[in-house]
């Protein structure tokens, strides 16, 4: 796994007037929060590098994505400033919204459901596009590999998103299904990079563990269906309410937003 960073740097950099452009009430919110997320993603990390400490991994090889659903492109660039270079977003609208006001040296993960009619202007609106956590079936991902083909853009790296609790509500590929999809992908997909698998435990946590076992599971079954190390293939797994655990378990990919960010701010209706 490359370029997979677990550390906070310091970086400078001047905004342009396009990044200036958010509105007052924005700007207002970010200044009120100002200094906190930077400081919610260091006691993070650090969370982080005590959870591969305790299971014996290292830290370097863990990536912490900063879930940013619903927060302001000031806030974000607090969290951007204090050194962190992964982000990710669950609807196409948000994330093409924000990326262009943003760094270029950003890796944008996509976490969220993926339409077939959202595919092109999820590839052509975001450059720096990084990676798509949720391709849990054929369909999506001939979708996107043919769409970079006509792009033309370099392959994208994809994870497979696993139902590993079983609810209803749930995106995601059946366990049963997993070496099919990831066999699909990495066989009959050139544009696409298979890297890895995903899932969201259950709301309540209650199941977490049996769910992050499930995942190792299903990766020690494609991996050998593959003929790759598990090493070469990722676990995203694990959120604000238990990244740690995750990490105990093998996650190489954890996805931490309300954490850094704070509560979301949903629109009122």
């Amino acid at each position: 796994m490359n370029n997979l960073e677990a550390v906070v740097r310091q970086d400078s950099y001047s905004a342009t007037p396009a990044e200036q452009s958010s509105t007052p009430e924005m700007a207002a919110a970010a200044s009120a929060a100002e200094g906190m997320a930077a400081s919610a993603l260091r006691s993070v990390i650090q969370r982080v590098n005590q959870a591969a400490e305790r299971s014996s991994r290292q830290a370097d090889r863990i990536r912490v994505v900063a879930v940013s659903k619903t927060k302001p492109v000031p806030l974000l660039r607090q969290v951007y400033d204090a050194g962190h270079r992964f982000f990710g977003e669950n609807y196409v609208q948000e994330i093409v919204e924000k990326a262009p006001q943003l760094p270029e040296n950003i890796e944008w993960h996509f976490i969220g459901n993926l339409q077939s009619n959202k595919v092109k202007p999820l590839l052509t609106g975001v450059p720096n596009l990084a990676m798509v956590e949720t391709v849990d079936d054929e369909k999506i991902a001939n979708h996107l590999d043919r769409a970079i083909g006509n792009i033309g853009r370099k392959p994208l790296k994809v994870l497979v998103q696993v139902n590993t609790s079983g609810e209803e509500s749930k995106y995601g590929v059946e366990p049963s299904g997993v070496v099919e999809l990831a066999k699909h992908v990495h066989t009959n997909c050139p544009n696409l990079e298979f890297c890895g698998l995903m899932t969201i435990g259950m709301p309540d946590y209650t199941s977490t563990p049996e769910n992050f076992k499930t995942l190792a599971n299903c990766r020690t079954e494609v991996c050998k269906a593959l003929g790759i190390a598990e090493e070469q293939c990722e676990l995203s797994m694990g959120m604000s309410g238990d990244f740690e655990l995750a990490v105990e378990m093998g996650s190489t990919n954890v996805r931490v937003g309300s954490t850094i960010f704070g509560a979301r701010e949903y629109p009122k209706k």
